[in-house]
């Protein structure tokens, strides 16, 4: 009806949301699924060309890690100053120029610097993203388009899968046509995001710029929070205003005005658990594509498989709020820290099969998300002040863990087995289960209806 007698106003409302959605969308892809994520699926044929070994191969992996964590710090601070709109077009730019060096890299070095600057557009592209999200969007339909943009990361991720199916060994190529596409990326961000943020407002400022970035790269991490922010779990609203859950419950993480927040219990807690996750995920997210062809002897075109499995099982954990609304926090954190183990495991161990292999891919992809959702909202509950800063502990706990991971897993596999780094990783998983979220579980439970209520308007 209400499109019936104010169509103009309508299609103003709705065509910005809609054009900027599915640019963040695709933008999120490109960089998340093939210029930080794709290199992992690749590794073996790029390996058996430039004859790296597996420790410098875990060393490039953990630095991609590692600039993100720089990156998504100096991205929430240019986006202040400079806009959304340059940011993001950086972004695109910078993972076109990283992809076209691998897509040409004569050698080992030139390719870990590649890397590396491919795995910065990841950083840098998140804070755009939000701000742009909270300055170009109607406040009513900010959420439905966050969600929307953070499920680039596992469409970018299961699209890759297909890539390397079809193109087989021409991983050069295929990195050329990655590049190609985050290149006419940069034209349509310029084109349709805003270039200016909104002024800040009470409850709304660097923070909630940061927390945006980790909403939408938890991945980032991530990638992440792919889906979680579909369930309404106040991901979304941190990403937009920075100040979505205040007040509710108090955790004893006590904060010193808008500075640094000491570091109690539960934030110490939290920092553990997704430091040994992030650690734990890098056995597949670097070298799942390297395990498979150990294990299997699938080459790139057979690997891709995996991808396509971790990245299409990852969208069911889009219901990570729903579960922990009814089951609790530390439950479903347990359970699918348990799964994260056991895709480990059915992937890397010696003596798998095809059908355990793909298993293990589907269930990583479930159990990554799902845990990603769970240290969103743990960091959120343990500073109910400042989600924003709760938020960005927990991802950049996850990054600087994947950071190690990557560099530890390949050390293991050179100087060990592959058995040896796969069993001990399985291993990290299953301990960061013992850290608790304790009263993080409550305070969420009494702020999760609110925010469910929200997402289904």
């Amino acid at each position: 009806m209400t499109t019936a007698s104010n169509p103009g106003v309508d299609d103003m409302a709705i065509n910005p949301c809609r054009y900027l959605g599915i640019t963040g969308f695709a933008l999120i892809a490109a960089c998340y699924g093939f210029a930080r994520f794709a290199f992992g699926l690749f590794l073996p044929r790029i390996d058996a060309e430039l004859s790296l070994s597996s420790t410098l191969s875990g060393l490039m992996s953990g630095a991609a890690f590692l600039t993100y964590c720089v990156a998504v710090i100096l991205s929430a601070w240019l986006t202040e100053r400079l806009g959304p709109r340059f940011v993001a077009i950086g972004a695109a730019l910078i993972a076109a120029a990283g992809m076209a060096g691998i897509a040409a890299a004569p050698s080992a070095p030139w390719l870990a610097g590649a890397v590396m600057l491919a795995g910065s557009s990841t950083g840098l592209v998140s804070p755009a993203l939000a701000a742009a999200v909270a300055a170009g969007v109607p406040p009513g339909r900010q959420n439905a388009t966050n969600a929307f943009i953070n499920a680039g990361t596992g469409a970018g991720v299961a699209l890759s899968g297909p890539v390397a199916l079809m193109m087989g060994e021409q991983w050069r190529v295929a990195f050329a046509g990655f590049a190609a596409v985050a290149f006419g990326l940069a034209f349509a961000v310029a084109f349709i995001l805003p270039r200016r943020t909104q002024g800040a407002t009470a409850g709304a400022t660097a923070d909630g710029a940061i927390a945006g970035a980790t909403a939408v790269a938890a991945t980032a991490t991530g990638a992440s929070t792919t889906g979680v922010t579909t369930t309404g779990a106040g991901t979304t609203g941190v990403a937009t205003t920075g100040a979505t859950t205040t007040g509710t419950a108090t955790t004893g993480a006590t904060t010193t005005g808008n500075g640094i927040p000491m570091l109690s219990g539960v934030l110490r807690r939290l920092i553990a658990a997704a430091f040994l996750t992030g650690a734990a995920s890098t056995a597949i997210w670097s070298f799942g594509g390297q395990l498979v062809g150990l294990r299997l002897n699938w080459s790139s075109t057979g690997a891709g498989l995996l991808w396509t499995a971790i990245g299409a099982a990852g969208i069911v954990g889009a219901g990570a709020g729903h579960w922990i609304a009814r089951f609790g926090i530390d439950r479903v954190h347990r359970v699918f820290l348990t799964a994260m183990a056991a895709s480990v495991l059915l992937v890397g161990i010696d003596g798998t099969s095809a059908p355990l292999a793909l298993l293990g891919g589907a269930l990583f992809g479930v159990a990554y998300i799902t845990i990603t959702g769970v240290y969103l909202l743990w960091g959120v509950s343990a500073l109910p002040q400042r989600p924003a800063t709760g938020v960005m502990i927990a991802f950049l706990a996850l990054a600087i863990g994947q950071t190690a991971g990557a560099a530890i897993f390949g050390l293991l596999m050179d100087r060990f087995t592959a058995n040896h780094a796969v069993i001990l990783f399985a291993a990290l998983a299953l301990t960061a289960g013992i850290a608790r979220a304790e009263t993080a579980d409550n305070a969420q439970r009494r702020r999760f209806p609110a925010c469910k209520k929200q997402s289904q308007q």
